[in-house]
This record gives C-alpha cells, sequence and structure tokens, in this order.
C-alpha cells in the first residue's frame, strides 16, 4: 500500500503516543478517549484514525474500541520514551519548568535523531553517576544566574 511507505507527520506519531498513553491506563480506547487527551474535536480523531488505518498503525471500526497494531505501538512506545527522556533532560539538567518542558519535549521528540537521544540519556546518567556529576551542575546553576542577571542588566 502507497500511504505506508510515506513517513508518519508529528501528528501521527503524538497520535500513537496519545494512543499508547491511553492503553496504558485503561482498559479499552474510544476515540472520545483521544479527542480528551489531544484536545481535539471527534471527527478529528476519526480521520487520523483512518489515516492510522490504512497505514496498518491501528485496528480501528467505526464505533469500535482502537487498538494498536504491533508496529503502532513500537512507534507508539518510542515517542512516549523520546518524550520521557527530553522531558527529564529538560527538567533535571537545565531546571527547565515541567510545563514548559513537557510541551518543548513534545515538539522535540520528533525531530531527533536515535543517536542523538542515545546521547542525552548517556549524558544524564552519566551526571548523575559522575562523582562530580552534581558537583558540576551546581556550577551550571549558579552560571545560569549570573548570565541572566547580567543579561537583564544590560536591557
Amino acid at each position: 500500500m502507497e500511504t505506508k511507505e510515506k513517513p508518519l507527520t508529528s501528528v501521527m506519531e503524538d497520535y500513537l503516543e496519545a494512543i499508547y498513553d491511553l492503553d496504558k491506563e485503561q482498559k479499552a480506547v474510544r476515540v472520545r478517549d483521544i479527542a480528551r487527551k489531544m484536545d481535539v474535536r471527534m471527527p478529528s480523531v476519526t480521520s487520523m484514525l483512518r489515516s492510522l488505518k490504512e497505514r496498518e498503525l491501528v485496528y480501528y471500526e467505526k464505533y469500535e474500541y482502537v487498538e494498536l497494531t504491533e508496529r503502532g505501538e513500537d512507534i507508539g512506545r518510542e515517542m512516549r520514551r523520546r518524550h520521557g527522556i527530553i522531558r527529564e533532560f529538560l527538567t533535571e539538567i537545565l531546571k527547565i519548568d515541567y510545563k514548559t518542558a513537557d510541551e518543548d519535549a513534545c515538539r522535540i521528540e520528533h525531530t531527533l535523531s536515535p543517536q542523538t537521544v542515545n546521547s542525552l540519556t548517556d549524558f544524564m546518567n552519566f551526571i548523575q553517576k559522575c562523582p562530580l556529576g552534581e558537583e558540576r551542575m551546581k556550577y551550571f546553576e549558579e552560571y545560569q544566574k549570573r548570565i541572566r542577571k547580567e543579561a537583564e542588566e544590560d536591557m
């Protein structure tokens, strides 16, 4: 099937991640659950589910529950993993507030290569396990405060 070969859009990946999350939270996933989680209207969900079904990423029939295919689940799981890694990096390492970090992670997760995500993971593990990691992070936090203060003074 031709559409199966086209790359997924970030919106499609977001839907697969949302369905993956909902499937882990509750027994059955319905169109209205997806609409609520993604803050979109039900016809938008239905339209996207048709596209995902054509790509063999979900099992979906009108008025039935939504399930991910094995491939759809793999993609949803990977999007959730990437989202979590990036959000953790932003909150724990860069000290970005959770809400901003979560929103940014949702945008960034679609664009980073697997190599970059793996390197981010390695870096976080290094900082958390290295005997000097915590101390170095304190220097970074002080540096951030200082350069922000200097930037404010220059305004």
